[in-house]
């Protein structure tokens, strides 16, 4: 009975170690003497939505629906948008025509103007002196008062300071508007170009495009929504690159590098497809924080990325794979 007892235990045993060794990252190597890795095709997804707010328009695929990059997915009605733009598309002419016209200085019929008030103002001034001699003489011969003189030399006064006003008008309408106003109006153009790129870009944020090779996963609005920026439209699977997540032990580590030749193999078909090491990552995973002893280092595991070079539609995203390392990659 004894000896029943403890063949059991021994056979129990035994069958223990091999699901550890089947489950365990560091598995028996192939017939070929390579390493045998299991894992799965990553899972890589992307939520698509707009950059603008908006009411949905239009959604041209459905679940399932293979996608191309830059394939239109989806609209917004973009009437809102293209008001915005026409706006800002007048800001710019307006702001165009300000800096023109400052570049262009004064019109020749404005110099005119400014030479006429010249030529006014010297006429009115000289006859103010002439007046104010006429007093003079009156005043010294005895024949007007002091008040007659002192009014004519204020209009004298008044006189030459609406001469020199209108000289320095001509002056500025010769030399044109100031660098520092120019300057002003060419910020203000480039900020309203600015504006206007923005709008447009908005409108084009309107359409949602696909941003890469894939398979509609889920369609979570309608047409007729109001989306919020951002809100989710659809869920894209990435197909395009297809990677393979897996793991090596860490005494197993020197047979996954970067650029190592691999061997995918699936349950559903009998092709084995090529791929490479794409990563390594230079983190354990699932073991302590502090390795103590050699025993523990040897259950270190490391993540790693595998890239399919050959991939078909018998590849699906999370289906569990083998990979196959068949040859020890040389030191470099």
């Amino acid at each position: 009975m004894n000896r029943t007892i403890i063949a059991a235990l021994v056979l129990a045993g035994l069958a223990a170690g091999g699901g550890y060794a089947w489950l365990s990252p560091q598995f028996a190597p192939p017939d070929d003497g390579g390493l045998r890795l299991y894992g799965n095709v990553d899972i890589r997804e992307v939520k698509l939505g707009f950059r603008v707010a908006g009411r949905l328009q239009a959604m041209y695929f459905e679940e399932g629906d293979a996608v191309a990059a830059g394939d239109l997915l989806a609209e917004l009605d973009a009437q809102p948008l293209r008001e915005a733009l026409a706006v800002a598309e007048a800001g710019v002419q307006h702001a165009q025509a300000q800096l023109d016209r400052l570049n262009s200085g004064f019109r020749p019929q404005e110099v005119q103007q400014a030479q006429a008030r010249v030529a006014e103002a010297a006429a009115a001034s000289e006859n103010a002196r002439l007046e104010l001699a006429r007093q003079q003489q009156l005043f010294d011969d005895g024949l007007n008062s002091r008040h007659a003189l002192d009014a004519a030399i204020t209009l004298r006064d008044q006189g030459a300071a609406r001469l020199r006003a209108a000289q320095e008008a001509l002056a500025l309408a010769h030399e044109g508007f100031r660098r520092e106003d120019i300057a002003a109006a060419g910020a203000a153009l480039a900020a309203a170009r600015a504006r206007r790129d923005q709008a447009k870009t908005q409108v084009q944020d309107a359409q949602l495009l696909a941003p890469n090779l894939g398979v509609i996963l889920t369609r979570t609005q309608e047409p007729g929504a109001i989306l919020r920026v951002g809100a989710p439209v659809y869920t894209l699977s990435l197909t395009e690159t297809l990677y393979v997540r897996a793991y090596v032990g860490e005494a197993n580590l020197g047979w996954a590098v970067p650029g190592a030749a691999v061997r995918i193999r699936t349950d559903s078909t009998e092709r084995a497809f090529s791929g490479q090491v794409g990563f390594v990552s230079p983190r354990a995973e699932f073991t302590p924080k502090t390795v103590e002893t050699p025993e523990l280092r040897t259950d270190l595991v490391y993540r790693l990325r595998i890239v399919v070079e050959d991939p078909d539609d018998s590849l699906r995203q999370g289906m569990p794979v083998t990979v196959e390392v068949p040859t020890l990659p040389s030191a470099s």
